[in-house]
């Protein structure tokens, strides 16, 4: 059971705006409405109350107020009753004209609600005033709050709001009702993001949120590698899918001794005919036991004599019979959405009938080497480099579940940086590695400026790898640009592309490995570093307090990197990013 279920509303239009649809109105990139989706994205069932909008994800259920217009209560009514009643504890409830709104948000209000006794948690925005539209409610109080009022049509939210209550003052909580506020809003946004230096950490979450989830499809599960599920799966088939032996052996009918029959259980072979009292057949693992049988009898704990089957003395009494549907019964849910297309799910998936599904993904990437001075094939000529890097992130990222379409190479022209971020059919991410910094041929943050693109990591407070930088193309694609440095673009790609992967295909951010790092005062500085590493022998690591980063020769002989915090002493636990072998 999820902590919380979330009731969107995005319905009512903006009078004071002309009556344009506000949560369709773009902040930053991302329609507020999609800001809210965000916000509430680790939540179980999701309600988005308002017109229908065909766009949305199906994973998200679609009400309207009756009748449209008729209010927040009567809309949070409709929402509601679009949740299943036995599911979470909590209730999300937001309005869709907020574009600050974020994850932290919610698990905030989470957090007070579960630690307080009250029956609503409701946010404060900036100005003092409580947002009666951003708040946690206890299902149970919701429920009878509405039922109270009877009819719900054109009823004030204070008219539900319980006499205890907890307020919690939060950022990004204030709503935009004014085309002036809407034009604060997107310069506040732009200005910060522009400024913004985010850790990994921070980079991260950014990135699992904020970019746009790709479209959901039907695939074949073997066929998409790196995809994760868009809808739940559930068993088509019971697993097993009749009563079966688990052991090699004889299926027994009574107590014994028992009367052995001549004819054999084979897997995948016809039932043998059923058991009499007193009788046994021998039997194979994974064989359809007869009907009669009580149990199977393995053949180490048995002693054949004749036509006699007996019990050795001493040995256990077990069943070692698995009953039909006792693992999965059709309808069971095998993987819920968001699980990531793996050879365990695809098995899983397979025993139970059970062999496409509707997905996202996988990413597919198109690698771009920038600069004239690079060259992969050929002698090098003056002033030129070799290509050392392009070759080998073909693997790197397929270990983050992303596949590569092509790798190309973009020389310095004038407009060749346009051309990359316009021809974008086909691909979900463009690596472009290099010009992401602010020399006379860094002129990849001024080509996404001029598309318009969501910028949603500007810079990194990392060394190396601070040039980073992350922006969302409108035409779709994820930008993420990496330093020129071999070292820098290899650590930054381990360190962000899962998120990305994240964002893209709906899935949880992928579990940390920590660990003490016991030479941590020897590597730390002013901001978070990223070093290679080696196992230590009893656990953590040990890692470089220097690395030369214009080449790759660093990595050689090691395991992984570490992520290492400012002011982190010996035995700081610190992230461990395993290198692809």
């Amino acid at each position: 059971m999820t902590a919380a279920d979330a009731i969107v509303l995005a319905g009512g239009r903006a009078s004071r705006m002309g009556g344009v649809d506000k949560p369709a109105i773009v902040v930053g990139g991302r329609s507020m409405l999609d800001a809210a989706l965000a916000a509430v994205r680790e939540c179980g069932e999701v309600v988005v109350v308002g017109p229908h909008r065909p766009e949305l994800d199906s994973r998200f259920a679609q009400v309207r107020e009756v009748p449209p217009g008729s209010g927040p209560v009567a809309a949070i009514g409709s929402g509601l009753s679009a949740l299943r009643p036995d599911s979470a504890q909590w209730v999300v409830v937001l309005a869709a004209d907020m574009p600050f709104l974020t994850v932290a948000t919610v698990r905030e209000l989470l957090r007070h609600a579960k630690e307080s006794t009250t029956d609503a948690v409701f946010a404060i925005d900036a100005s003092g005033r409580p947002q009666y539209l951003v708040g946690v409610w206890r299902r149970s109080a919701l429920v009878a709050a509405l039922a109270a009022l009877g009819a719900l049509v054109n009823q004030p939210m204070k008219a539900i709001v319980p006499i205890d209550t907890t307020l919690v003052e939060l950022p990004g909580t204030g709503d935009c009702d004014t085309e002036e506020e809407v034009r604060k809003a997107r310069e506040t946004l732009a200005a910060d993001r522009a400024a913004a230096r985010l850790d990994l950490t921070e980079a991260r979450d950014q990135l699992a949120t904020g970019l746009t989830q790709l479209v959901a499809y039907e695939a074949e599960l073997g066929e998409v590698r790196g995809a994760a599920l868009a809808a739940p799966i559930t068993a088509a088939g019971a697993l097993p899918r009749f009563d079966v032996s688990a052991m090699d052996g004889y299926a027994v009918c009574g107590d014994g001794p028992w009367q052995l029959r001549r004819d054999i259980g084979f897997a995948g072979g016809a039932r043998p005919v059923g058991l009499l009292p007193g009788e046994a057949v021998r039997i194979a693992t994974g064989a359809h036991v007869p009907d009669g049988t009580t149990s199977v009898l393995r053949d180490e704990f048995a002693t054949v004599t004749g036509d006699e089957l007996s019990r050795l003395p001493g040995t256990p009494v077990r069943g070692d019979v698995r009953n039909s549907g006792e693992d999965r019964k059709i309808g069971d849910l095998v993987a819920p959405a968001g699980t990531r297309v793996t050879a365990a799910l695809r098995s899983a998936a397979a025993s139970v009938e059970v062999t496409a599904g509707l997905v996202r993904g996988p990413v597919r990437a198109r690698i771009v080497m920038t600069g004239d001075e690079i060259r992969s094939t050929g002698p090098l000529q003056t002033g030129q480099t070799r290509d050392s890097i392009g070759p080998v992130l073909p693997e790197l990222l397929a270990g983050c579940g992303v596949r590569v379409v092509d790798r190309v190479h973009l020389r310095d022209t004038a407009h060749g940086f346009d051309d990359m971020l316009t021809a974008t059919d086909g691909f979900d991410l463009l690596v472009v590695v290099g010009a992401t910094g602010g020399g006379a041929a860094d002129q990849l943050r001024t080509a996404i400026a001029r598309t318009g693109a969501d910028v949603v990591v500007p810079r990194l407070s990392l060394r190396p790898g601070g040039s980073t930088v992350v922006a969302e193309l409108p035409t779709g694609p994820t930008v993420l640009g990496l330093p020129g440095n071999p070292f820098a673009a290899v650590a930054v790609l381990l360190a962000l592309t899962p998120a990305i992967v994240a964002g893209r295909t709906g899935t949880a951010l992928p579990r940390k490995i920590v660990g003490p790092l016991h030479n941590g005062a020897q590597i730390a500085g002013p901001v978070q570093r990223i070093t290679p590493a080696r196992y230590a022998p009893l656990g953590g690591w040990t890692g470089d307090a220097t690395v030369r980063t214009a080449h790759l020769a660093g990595l050689i002989d090691r395991d992984g990197l570490v992520i290492v915090p400012p002011g982190a002493v010996d035995g700081t636990v610190v992230e461990f990013l395993p290198l692809p072998s």
